[in-house]
């Protein structure tokens, strides 16, 4: 009986172990063939900082006392 439960119990593991090894699938990864395009709709505006630094420079030009 003792003989009978060790074939069991090593039958229950070949058989847990080939379920095992059959679960392990290959998993491939390839990158795309075309590059990743990344748009990002970002209008700088520095027309608005040069008006701003041209004013504040005729202001201080025509009152040098101002600071």
């Amino acid at each position: 009986m003792a003989q009978l439960r060790s074939y069991s119990y090593a039958a229950y593991t070949l058989v847990i172990a080939a379920v095992a090894l059959t679960a392990c699938t290959t998993v491939k990864l390839e990158g795309g063939d075309k590059p990743i395009e990344v748009n990002l709709n970002v209008k700088i505006d520095q027309e608005v900082r040069v008006k701003l630094d041209k004013e504040i420079e005729d202001l201080i030009n025509d009152n040098p006392d101002i600071f």
